[in-house]
């Protein structure tokens, strides 16, 4: 006990593995200084883990030494959790991932700290191909220059059971037929996020250990990409093979570059070509420190998690699919409404309901923009607008319709095609859709 650290400062405390290790070292009762982004509120991770203290730190202003300097003791084990898989803004990932950790190490250095950890990834190396290994190879040499008793970790794909690449190879995993790249030759090495955290915890504790300067940490074996999925298939109860169809590498980047554009938070041209370089390492040395064998592939998910797991690698893929059809009815409605429906009807219609003539001819083609404009942000806008505005707008505007059809047509509740009776399940799915959202906006990150 007298060998443990004084102090742990965990740097990019809530992201996914920051926060394993927190956790983990917070119920060992190690004192922790917990570094944050402060663009997230942390006040959830405060709460559940009383007694450690926290630190706003934007890392992508790249604090000088002098800010860590001020927090830094003499003693200290340090950790760097923080990394962006892609960048919101442009320089993110240098200032992130080179810029910050490199003041960061010389802080620890010049404040003379007992360790440093710095979490890198598989493959990074300086002169990488992708901005994302660089940025972290090049910290990783600068912090192995300042002579500062150090450690790189370079753990290959990390398997959690609340990170996103676990919820997109799960999702792969459950389809009946996968389209891969190069038929899913590539080989992997993923190792179980709880595999990393209790790796991380034998470093930390022990600083002694961190006599570098680099290990890496991998599942027990390599596996070929579609042999991964298989396994994971397995474990989540689906007997039947998966059918594979090879896909060529070229196209599965640029697929994966535009999905980029188009939102997705899990893939881009980049992480495209590091899995295409693929992903492995010799095991050994890691199971040296682990005092065992990591976690296999097929022991990923637990019975226990099963159902759950299978639950929402269905959801994955059919979320994304509610979404659509919702955008669709909106903008087929807009479509009837501009004409595709004679307008004569239609400006009757709303007579009927209670509308002015003259009115009606104003309602009708307002109406026509606002259905177009929701089914557009249904389709486009980002997340956290969907969820502060689009979602909420859809279903009060579902809402005022129901009430005022009802009041003045209460004859379509009998409809044998049922006008009304189909917002049920229509407001049902956008309130589903709604607490996806907001779940997601809320997950941890990779790093940061």
């Amino acid at each position: 006990m007298s060998a443990w650290p004084s102090r742990v400062v965990v740097v990019g405390a809530t992201g996914l593995l920051g926060s394993h290790l927190v956790r983990a070292l917070w119920q060992l009762g190690v004192p922790l200084l917990c570094v944050h982004s402060g663009r997230h509120r942390a006040t959830g991770q405060a709460s559940a883990w009383p007694g450690a203290a926290w630190l706003a730190a934007d890392l992508r202003d790249a604090p000088p030494p002098d800010f860590w300097l001020n927090h830094l003791h003499a003693g200290d084990v340090v950790v760097n959790a923080a990394g962006v898989l892609r960048e919101q803004r442009k320089g993110d990932l240098d200032a992130v991932q080179r810029a910050a950790p490199v003041a960061l190490f010389d802080a620890c250095a010049t404040r003379g700290v007992r360790c440093v950890i710095q979490i890198s990834a598989l493959g990074a190396q300086a002169d990488a191909p992708t901005p994302f290994l660089a940025t972290k190879g090049m910290a990783d040499r600068h912090l192995l220059s300042t002579g500062v008793r150090a450690i790189v970790v370079r753990p290959s794909l990390v398997w959690a059971r609340d990170g996103p690449s676990a919820g997109l190879f799960s999702a792969l995993a459950a389809l009946p037929v996968v389209l891969l790249p190069a038929g899913g030759g590539q080989l992997l090495q993923p190792v179980h996020v709880d595999d990393l955290t209790a790796g991380l915890l034998a470093l930390v504790l022990l600083p002694e250990r961190c006599d570098g300067p680099v290990i890496d940490m991998v599942g027990d074996r390599p596996l070929q990409f579609a042999r991964y999925l298989g396994q994971l298939r397995i474990a989540l109860g689906l007997r039947r093979t998966q059918v594979v169809l090879p896909v060529p590498a070229r196209a599965f980047v640029s697929a994966s570059a535009v999905a980029a554009a188009l939102g997705s938070r899990l893939v881009d041209g980049d992480s495209a070509r590091m899995l295409l370089a693929g992903n492995a390492a010799p095991s050994a040395p890691f199971a040296e420190l682990l005092g065992r064998a990591p976690r296999a592939a097929a022991a990923f998910v637990t019975p226990i998690e099963r159902a759950a797991m299978l639950r929402e690698a269905r959801l994955f893929w059919l979320l994304p699919l509610l979404r659509l059809a919702v955008a669709l009815v909106w903008l087929w409605t807009a479509a009837v409404s501009a004409g595709l429906y004679p307008v004569s009807q239609s400006l009757e219609l709303l007579e009927t309901a209670g509308a002015a003539p003259g009115f009606a001819r104003v309602l009708l083609p307002g109406a026509v923009i606002f259905d177009l404009m929701l089914g557009l942000a249904t389709l486009a806008a980002p997340a956290r607008w969907r969820v502060r505005i689009v979602w909420p707008l859809q279903l009060a505007l579902m809402a005022f319709y129901t009430a005022i059809l009802s009041w003045q047509l209460p004859q379509f509740w009998l409809h044998p095609f049922g006008p009304l009776s189909k917002n049920l399940p229509m407001a049902v799915a956008i309130a589903l859709l709604w607490a996806a959202d907001a779940a997601a906006i809320h997950r941890p990150s990779a790093g940061h």
